[in-house]
C-alpha cells in the first residue's frame, strides 16, 4: 500500500510538476494565454558572467596576475610589476576603443553621403534632405544639433560641418562640406558631387581594411613577443626547474628579469612602431 501511495505521488508529481497549483493559478489571472517558465539556469549564469566580463576592464587581469605570481612565486615583485601595468594596459584599451568608434563614425559619414544623395535625387532641398539623412544615419554625431540647425535656419553649413569633421573618423564630412559650398555657391549639381565623395570613402575605407590585413603579421609578433614569456615560466615549471623561485630570489635571476623585461619592452614597443608607422601612411 505505501509503495502504491509512493508511485501515485510521484506520477502526480511528474505529470503536474511541484508547483502546478501556482502555474494553474497563474494561467487563471493570466486569462488562459502562456505563463513562460523563465530562463533556464545555465542561461541565467551565462548572462551574469557576460555582464561581469563587460564591467571588468581588461587592465585589471594584470594586478590579479601579479598577486598569483606573487602568491606562487613568493615575491611582491610580481604585485608592483602588475599595479605598474595597469595605467599601460588602460591607454591601449582606450586607444582601441577611440580607434574602433572612429570607424564606426566613419562607415556612418559614408552612409549619410549615400543618404543625403538619395534625398536631394527624390527633389528635397538640401536642408530638408541633410535632416532626413542625418537621423537615418547618424554620421554627424555630437556635432548633429548645430549642423541642422545651421541648415533650418539659414546659417553657415559648411563651417558647421567643418567643426564636425573635428570628431575622431569623421574626416569625410570635410569633403561633405566642400561639396555642399560649391552646391550653394557656383549651383552645381550636390547629389553628383555626394556620389563622388562616398566611393572616394569607400575606397578609403577599403584600403585601411586591406592595409590592416597585410599588418596581421607584426600584429602576431607582437602577441608572440608577449607570450613567449608565460610558455617559458611554463615550461621551466613543467621541467621541475622552479623559475620564479630562481627569477625573484636570486641576483642572477633578477639580473635576467631586468634584461629580459627591457628587451621584451623594446621589442614590444619596435613591433608596434612598425605597426603604426605602416597605418600613417
Amino acid at each position: 500500500m505505501a509503495a502504491a501511495v509512493a508511485c501515485a505521488g510521484a506520477a502526480a508529481w511528474l505529470l503536474g510538476g511541484p508547483y502546478s497549483g501556482a502555474r494553474r493559478a497563474q494561467l487563471l489571472l493570466a486569462g488562459g494565454g502562456v505563463v513562460g517558465s523563465g530562463p533556464p539556469p545555465w542561461r541565467q549564469l551565462t548572462g551574469e558572467l557576460r555582464r561581469l566580463r563587460g564591467r571588468w576592464r581588461p587592465e585589471w587581469w594584470a594586478p590579479v596576475a601579479g598577486l598569483l605570481l606573487a602568491l606562487l612565486g613568493g615575491s611582491v615583485l610580481p604585485v608592483v610589476a602588475g599595479a605598474a601595468g595597469v595605467p599601460l594596459l588602460r591607454r591601449a584599451r582606450r586607444a582601441a576603443e577611440s580607434r574602433r568608434a572612429g570607424e564606426r563614425r566613419g562607415d556612418a559619414v559614408i552612409a549619410l553621403c549615400a543618404a543625403l544623395a538619395g534625398e536631394v535625387l527624390a527633389g528635397r532641398q538640401p536642408g530638408e534632405a541633410l535632416r532626413r539623412a542625418a537621423q537615418d544615419s547618424g554620421g554627424l554625431g555630437a556635432a548633429q544639433p548645430a549642423v541642422l540647425a545651421a541648415a533650418r535656419f539659414g546659417g553657415d553649413v559648411p563651417k558647421a560641418l567643418a567643426a564636425a569633421a573635428r570628431q575622431p573618423g569623421a574626416d569625410g564630412l570635410l569633403g561633405l562640406a566642400a561639396c555642399w559650398r560649391v552646391a550653394v555657391d557656383q549651383g552645381a549639381g550636390l547629389a553628383v558631387g555626394l556620389d563622388r565623395l562616398e566611393a572616394a570613402l569607400r575606397a578609403e575605407r577599403d584600403q585601411r581594411a586591406d592595409l590592416r590585413a597585410q599588418l596581421a603579421g607584426p600584429r602576431a609578433t607582437v602577441v608572440m613577443l608577449v607570450g613567449l614569456p608565460v610558455l617559458g615560466l611554463v615550461l621551466g615549471a613543467a621541467l621541475g626547474a622552479d623559475p620564479l623561485h630562481v627569477l625573484l630570489h636570486t641576483g642572477a635571476g633578477l639580473g635576467c628579469l631586468l634584461v629580459g623585461g627591457v628587451l621584451e619592452g623594446v621589442g614590444m614597443w619596435w613591433a608596434l612602431r612598425i605597426v603604426r608607422h605602416a597605418e600613417a601612411k
